[in-house]
């Protein structure tokens, strides 16, 4: 939950949730993950993300054309764990937790070992948002506050 000490999993059943059949329903049990809404890493991101290398960048090191990622610290375009690690690497010799995925635009925190919403924390936004009209040559949908409010509550419907 936002705020929390960083760790991606818990034996707890969500408090939006009122059992284990609720949680199952909306996914829980199928790999569906909630991304964070805060990270105690976002202050050591670079500071400017609106100009970011574009989603057809290759791997700076291996020259993998696919699954790569960027570094939100310093821009390094690398690939995944999927191809050759390099970004978790990257992570490992120089600390840098948090990238972005040019695969399906979400951001991981490797020290959080975590997904971060990248359309509600307002750090990330910019660089979503660039990345998104990087690849599609389009500004992205717009999350409305009824939208968000019901991801905060783990419902589709209303009273």
């Amino acid at each position: 939950m936002a705020g929390e000490a960083c760790s991606s999993s818990s034996a707890a059943i969500p408090e939006q949730f009122e059992d284990e059949e609720d949680l199952l329903l909306y996914g829980g049990g199928s790999g569906w993950v909630e991304p964070r809404t805060w990270c105690e890493h976002l202050p050591s991101l670079t500071s400017d993300l609106s100009h970011i290398p574009t989603p057809d960048t290759s791997c700076f090191r291996c020259h993998h054309p696919a699954e790569n990622w960027v570094c939100l610290f310093c821009k390094d375009v690398l690939c995944s764990r999927f191809i050759n690690k390099h970004m978790l690497e990257h992570y490992e010799q120089k600390g840098h937790c948090l990238a972005l995925s040019y695969s399906d635009l979400s951001v991981w925190c490797f020290t959080c070992d975590a997904y971060l919403d990248a359309q509600v924390i307002q750090q990330l936004r910019v660089a979503y948002e660039t990345a998104y009209l990087l690849k599609f040559g389009e500004s992205p949908p717009v999350r409305t506050m009824k939208c968000m409010l019901l991801e905060d509550t783990g419902s589709g419907s209303s009273s």
